[in-house]
């Protein structure tokens, strides 16, 4: 009773968390300050993200002075670099504007703990943003102010709002989100090693799912940190980590995951439950079941059968149940 009372506990208090900080792209959240006057509303960053994330609305464009309306701006290819410069007059460079732009706002940057950019635009584009050499453009530049941001953020969350709609894709963002937001809690509240070795018994099994050379190289490097040493491992850690969860989780993982979740139950399972609960993974292992139905028997079996690790890891709970997204994938 006592660990289904904390359950409880805990999703209560999650729910009352703050708004998580998370950096955006102005137009996205209706700011006319596109090129042509407009915007680019996107609902679902605006209306579902903009219940769980407190966004922090810039456009580097308008920062450096450019007008609204204005001429468009583009990436080309110049004595072996991509530069920025006006569609109508490449003498315009605004590169270097963009850059120290990008620099200037380093001071609000570090406290975030994601980004959604414009998908190709010169400079919000994370990547695919055209590059005109010559008659015609390729596709493999990154806008000026998203490559800074992510060069001086290397382990910052960062997503466009079009890669947003592929369920994979936002599920990997959200989630990414989420780890960097317990990150910076455990930052504010003074990191520990003790403090360190909780935070990650409790994001194992999510690193399992996603990386298994980086789960059996982290766990490793956390049992050997000390007050000496805390410093350096935690910028390892954090970046190793964040890396790995940019790996797309399989069905493949989770389903090891799952089993190995399963492992905990061996002593209080029936033949029926575990035949349900093995039958559960292997549909979704063959793509007819979403995670959450798995999960949600597993769930069902931990309530009548509580377990500490199990409770406190956050694999069985991510994010706010409301956002669905194990819904998809």
């Amino acid at each position: 009773m006592k660990a289904a009372e904390t359950q409880l506990d805990n999703a209560i208090s999650e729910t009352a968390l703050p708004k998580i900080p998370v950096g955006i792209s102005s137009c996205l959240l209706g700011e006319k300050v596109r090129f042509d006057g407009q915007h680019q509303l996107d609902n679902f960053v605006s209306k579902t993200l903009g219940q769980y994330f407190e966004f922090k609305r810039f456009c580097p464009e308008v920062s450096i002075g450019l007008g609204i309306p204005r001429r468009p701006i583009r990436l080309i290819a110049k004595d072996d670099a991509v530069v920025c410069v006006s569609s109508v007059d490449e003498s315009l460079d605004y590169t270097q504007a963009l850059t120290d732009c990008a620099q200037e706002q380093r001071s609000w940057q570090e406290d975030l703990c994601g980004y959604i950019l414009k998908k190709s635009s010169p400079s919000c584009g994370m990547e695919r943003v055209k590059v005109y050499d010559g008659s015609r453009p390729r596709r493999d530049g990154v806008g000026i102010y998203a490559a800074n941001l992510m060069q001086n953020f290397p382990s910052l969350p960062v997503e466009e709002e079009g890669r947003l709609g592929d369920p994979i894709l936002r599920e990997n963002f959200i989630q990414r989100v989420y780890v960097m937001s317990r990150w910076r809690a455990l930052q504010k509240e003074g990191v520990s090693v003790r403090g360190l070795v909780t935070f990650h018994a409790r994001h194992k099994l999510i690193l399992m799912s996603h990386c298994l050379q980086t789960y059996k190289s982290l766990g490793p490097l956390v049992a050997a940190a000390n007050k000496a040493n805390l410093d350096q491992t935690c910028d390892v850690y954090i970046r190793d980590l964040m890396a790995a969860l940019k790996i797309r989780a399989t069905r493949g993982r989770h389903v090891n995951v799952l089993q190995h979740i399963q492992g905990y139950l061996k002593n209080y399972l029936d033949t029926d439950d575990k035949a349900e609960l093995n039958e559960s993974f292997a549909s979704y292992l063959r793509g007819q079941l979403p995670l959450i139905v798995p999960i949600t028997l597993l769930n069902h079996h931990f309530r009548k059968h509580p377990n500490d690790y199990i409770r406190d890891s956050w694999y069985m709970r991510p994010y706010p149940a409301e956002l669905s997204l194990q819904n998809d994938i």
